[in-house]
């Protein structure tokens, strides 16, 4: 007779997902308000959207990856500040649309669950959640041996927030002479690991315990920094009508995602030396030969926001900014053009 097979005997441990879901349990209830009425342990998560205080609430939602940065954590060993990356990223796309967060659900999966691995990545997203008022009110934890290789892991999120109609961005006439302000990034935040990895690894030869001139850090180190969440900094800009457009820098750079927010008769004039970008992009350019143009499509180059306003309010702005712990710059301006960006 055949021996007994067991879902275990084929590379999927149940029991090893309820371990460590039980583990961060506690960090994600704390996530919990009062208008989550079903989080985990049910089939769908419930939240009460009544919102009195708006006049026509509209739900924003979005949903995005980590992309080869988990690769990155393999190599170092380290998954918590993944989960802020999922978090902060999904949090920084709603805020394009001023909308502050509900709710996040999460997709965790791998070849083969490691318990600490998961515990770490999804306690680092309730962290991340409850700075920001949202409520990590549901996900999905897949083992599937002979889909991903050994060792790996993929970290993706969804988020739905809500903003009133009145408030929604963009929605104030943008015209030339309003001026961009970018608000600095930490590093890399979710983007461009892929060429990243090519130019300092393997082109490079450097290793993710290599040291980085200067900083008295590791390769590894600069590329885990987690990505920035902006939120608390800008979204009170956004209610006192301060702000006209905002874009997240993430894949496609300045060149992408700059354009997203304008009209179509005016063009992003950015002037490049008005910000010093970070020594990782310099080491990534030179050890790989990245063209600038490259650089500026592929990475945020040390601007994770860029918010749109007009000249007379940007002074003050950019003094909020500051005073809410964010390095904050005028970086150029719109001007008469054709829904391009032009880095000058």
């Amino acid at each position: 007779m055949p021996e007994e097979l067991t879902y275990r005997d084929s590379g999927v441990d149940i029991d090893e997902a309820h371990r460590a879901l039980r583990t961060v349990a506690p960090q994600i209830r704390a996530t919990y308000g009062d208008r989550v009425l079903a989080g985990i342990g049910g089939f769908g998560g419930l939240f009460d959207i009544n919102f009195p205080e708006m006049q026509r609430p509209i739900l924003v939602s979005s949903i995005d990856g980590v992309g080869t940065k988990t690769k990155v954590a393999a190599m170092v060993g380290r998954f918590d500040g993944l989960g802020f990356d999922i978090v902060n990223h999904c949090v920084n796309d709603i805020l394009c649309q001023g909308a502050r967060p509900l709710f996040f659900l999460d997709y965790f999966a791998t070849s083969q669950l490691r318990g600490p691995v998961l515990a770490q990545v999804v306690g680092g997203m309730a962290d991340a959640c409850q700075a920001v008022g949202a409520a990590l009110i549901g996900g999905e934890t897949a083992e599937m041996p002979g889909v991903y290789h050994d060792d790996e892991i993929d970290v993706v999120g969804c988020i739905v927030g809500v903003v009133d109609h009145d408030k929604r961005l963009p929605r104030l006439k943008m015209m030339p002479g309003d001026q961009l302000i970018g608000i600095a990034s930490s590093g890399l935040h979710t983007n461009g690991f892929s060429l990243a990895r090519r130019a300092l690894l393997e082109v490079g030869g450097l290793s993710v315990r290599s040291d980085m001139p200067g900083l008295g850090n590791t390769v590894g180190d600069e590329l885990l920094r987690p990505h920035r969440c902006y939120f608390q900094a800008v979204h009170p800009l956004i209610q006192e009508d301060l702000i006209k457009g905002v874009a997240h820098i993430t894949g496609g750079g300045l060149v992408d995602n700059l354009p997203r927010v304008l009209p179509s008769n005016l063009r992003a004039v950015v002037e490049r030396r008005s910000w010093t970008p970070l020594p990782i992009f310099h080491m990534i350019q030179e050890l790989g030969n990245v063209p600038d143009a490259e650089m500026f499509r592929t990475f945020n180059m040390g601007v994770g926001m860029v918010l749109v306003a007009d000249r007379g309010d940007t002074p003050a702005i950019v003094q909020r900014l500051t005073s809410a712990g964010e390095s904050a710059a005028v970086i150029g301006e719109l001007q008469q053009g054709s829904n391009d960006v032009l880095i000058a």
